[in-house]
């Protein structure tokens, strides 16, 4: 793809349970994450694997998550849903 100068625009790219998906813009919300996955099972979550000490944490639906590569691409995870102690 080219930009109006000629250049090539930048891609980003991102995993999600080990499959790369790449995107044009260096930042996507929660939802734009998961449509890139096909047949994404609207129950799940999505969670942004942590590195070193930082935990794994939830991205909601809105949230804007930078695809630029600090420590390398970024990578999430289908979180199925959880019923803590429902129906026990």
């Amino acid at each position: 793809m080219s930009t109006e100068h000629g250049q090539e625009a930048k891609r980003y790219s991102f995993f999600v349970d080990s499959v790369k998906y790449e995107s044009d813009l260096p930042s996507l919300t929660g939802a734009q994450i998961k449509a890139k996955v096909p047949n994404w099972d609207p129950t799940y979550g999505l969670a942004l694997d942590g590195h070193g000490d930082e935990p794994d944490r939830l991205i909601p639906d809105n949230e804007d998550v930078s695809l630029l590569k600090e420590h390398g691409p970024v990578r999430f995870t289908r979180v199925p849903p959880a019923n803590f102690g429902v129906g026990a």
